[in-house]
């Protein structure tokens, strides 16, 4: 390791490459740190304590929304939009071949149109957020021109990130929306490990301790799942063009156990939070019935009942499952095998082909599931055995923070392999 990262910052280009990267980092930290005027920090910080959904956002937003800052909806609202016009791809027709068969004219136009769709979003965000934040408190603003400011000013900051992810992705080395997440997420351990040394109990060395080996084990087994795939072997018929005679390989057909990355945690905790904040605005009614089915309501859905657990482990199960359905087609793959000549050993090509690999993709998502939701609760089960308040990043902090890190590492040793290459 030690190595790599010399023979990294021997190369000048790559040595360049990776200081321009994080300095727009650290750009984007300065601006993560400008709070907006007229916020009562006191209540902020109290409102994001009792509020699991908005820390989600707040994580996504890297953590801008917390301090209501120039940049306080971050890179969610572009996130949103790649959701959304991946979906429609799905549904659309012709927005697929635009997509993927229009090559790169096509790629760079359904990027504009992201780019283009994140705009409205941001400030449908912004509007949503200031209404929330003033009717708990937050924010003293009144007046329209003092909310347009806020949107124009919140819009703006989420366009600036998102320039500066693509100058980042532009570069070569990761994705850059993931690494300003990434440094989103980051940036909060420091602060994490700080309040745990402040609140810690010498007598209990031995919890946290153990608390270590299972944080250590959990990003083993993170990095394990996020790598670990099938390989499906393919075969090639020969063809004879001319005098020439082409395919007769074999190769295989990569399917990996997680497909759907951290998605089914957004859509799920997503989904699993709404009834308890509805439920929380509703326990002051003056209707005495409301207000009592209200209080049950947030009980069964607070994060200290099992119930909470249970159900939340079953949505990020079913939600994966959900995504992987619409991000893996079998019949287009066993089609496009098909055209290519390609046929796996034993199995017919075109119908049968795409049953099999749905067959196949059913049981290896049911390991990637099962795994997803024990990362998704493992937080909570951490914090009830060992009563520790701050347990590190999350899950879906965890999940992000691998993934980026190994995607990034994978393309600076593309880096070098390509120098070695030239070397050669």
């Amino acid at each position: 390791m030690l190595a790599k990262i010399t023979q990294i910052f021997r190369i000048k280009e790559l040595r360049n490459k990776i200081f321009f990267i994080l300095a727009l980092l650290v750009v984007f930290r300065l601006v993560a740190n400008i709070p907006i005027p007229g916020v009562d920090q006191n209540r902020l910080k109290m409102f994001f304590d009792s509020n699991q959904l908005f820390g989600l956002l707040n994580l996504f937003s890297g953590r801008g929304l917390s301090s209501i800052s120039l940049v306080m909806l971050g890179v969610g609202p572009y996130i949103t939009a790649s959701i959304i016009m991946q979906l429609l791809t799905m549904i659309v027709p012709s927005l697929e071949k635009i997509y993927k068969e229009e090559g790169e004219a096509g790629r760079q136009k359904f990027n504009q149109w992201t780019r283009w769709a994140t705009v409205p979003l941001a400030a449908m965000q912004t509007f949503g957020m200031i209404a929330l934040f003033r009717s708990q408190g937050i924010i003293a603003a009144t007046g329209v021109m003092n909310v347009v400011s806020m949107m124009v000013i919140a819009t703006a900051g989420t366009i600036f990130l998102m320039w500066l992810g693509e100058l980042i992705t532009e570069k070569g080395v990761g994705n850059g929306v993931s690494l300003i997440i990434f440094a989103g997420i980051v940036s909060g351990i420091p602060s994490t490990i700080a309040k745990t040394y402040a609140t810690m109990d010498s007598s209990q060395i031995f919890t946290y301790l153990i608390l270590g080996v299972i944080l250590i084990a959990a990003i083993a087994a993170v990095v394990f799942m996020t790598e670990g795939q099938r390989n499906m072997p393919v075969s090639y018929a020969k063809r004879i063009k001319g005098n020439k005679m082409y395919g007769g390989t074999s190769t295989h057909l990569p399917l990996r156990i997680n497909q759907a990355g951290v998605i089914p945690i957004i859509f799920a905790l997503s989904i699993m939070l709404f009834p308890g904040m509805i439920a929380n605005f509703l326990t002051k009614s003056p209707n005495a019935i409301l207000a009592n089915i209200a209080v049950k309501v947030s009980a069964l859905f607070s994060p200290s009942n099992w119930f909470y657990w249970m159900f939340y482990f079953i949505l990020v199960v079913a939600f994966t499952y959900f995504y992987t359905a619409v991000v893996f087609d079998p019949n287009k793959i066993a089609e496009s095998l098909q055209k290519q000549g390609g046929y796996i050993l034993g199995i017919r090509p075109g119908k049968n082909t795409a049953d099999y690999l749905y067959r196949i993709m059913n049981r290896i998502t049911l390991s990637g599931a099962i795994f997803l939701g024990l990362i998704a609760i493992l937080p909570f089960f951490i914090q009830s055995f060992t009563n520790i308040g701050s347990v590190s990043i999350g899950g879906t902090g965890l999940l992000i923070v691998v993934s980026v890190v190994i995607e990034t590492i994978k393309q600076v040793q593309g880096q070098l392999a390509m120098r070695d290459y030239e070397g050669f």
